[in-house]
């Protein structure tokens, strides 16, 4: 027996989060009972789980490093009317999705996988895996702003701080700079940067925890992930 949550992560529905949402909406059913309530207790083997009437088995689990060009989105939704990032994956059968997001003007790598467990270590600020990213911004960024991004920016939802930056190059009419996040709010990069007055021409994010932007990574290609390296981002979120 296992948490129903648990079971739909493993069978590639997405986190556990979204897994959770999707019962609170009651879109999940079992015996032909539509379940709303969390903590649910199902045998796989003998329980019929359906949800949004598709019937629900577990999959073998598979891991991608995708190199997400700009103008596609992340997200799962059937009916967008963007481009998604899953979609490049053409010959996969599994159901999988995006280990979070990157937002559509964003390119750069991004995990696809269905290993619910995976995603949200990945994903839960609680375990503070580091992102980084190479952002090119309008204007010579100046010492005393940099020191500011790293002390922290004011945005709605709170301090954004990040964990590292680094000024890259300075010219007169851009500027590169690395930046490390361990807890990514919604465009925050881009907001920070924006407060600083230097807003962003291109972002790219370039890792993810020890998984490195490698130049044989063609913009719009993808690669499995390795035994070792899906070992090593477990490793990495139990040690956060």
């Amino acid at each position: 027996m296992e948490r129903l949550h648990k079971f739909l992560a493993e069978a590639g529905l997405g986190s556990r989060r979204k897994c959770e949402s999707l019962i609170e909406a009651g879109r999940v059913s079992i015996d032909g009972k539509r379940v709303t309530k969390l903590g649910q207790m199902v045998d796989p083997d003998r329980d019929r789980i359906f949800c949004d009437g598709e019937s629900i088995k577990k999959q073998k689990k598979i891991y991608f490093l995708l190199n997400k060009p700009r103008g596609y989105v992340c997200t799962n939704v059937s009916h967008s009317k963007d481009p998604r990032a899953i979609d490049l994956l053409n010959h996969i059968e599994q159901r999988v999705y995006t280990v979070g997001r990157l937002d559509k003007d964003s390119e750069g790598l991004i995990i696809i996988t269905n290993d619910g467990e995976l995603a949200n270590l990945l994903s839960h600020p609680r375990y503070g895996i580091e992102k980084t990213y190479l952002a090119v911004v309008k204007g010579r960024v100046s010492d005393p702003a940099i020191r500011v991004l790293r002390r922290g920016v004011w945005i709605s939802e709170g301090k954004a701080s990040p964990a590292r930056v680094k000024i890259i190059s300075r010219r007169y009419k851009h500027s590169a700079i690395e930046i490390v996040l361990r807890e990514g709010k919604n465009r925050e990069i881009r907001r920070i940067l924006a407060k600083i007055e230097h807003p962003v021409i291109s972002l790219k994010r370039v890792m993810i925890g020890p998984l490195k932007m490698h130049y044989s990574l063609k913009v719009g290609k993808y690669r499995p992930l390795s035994k070792e390296e899906v070992e090593s981002l477990y490793a990495l979120a139990v040690s956060c």
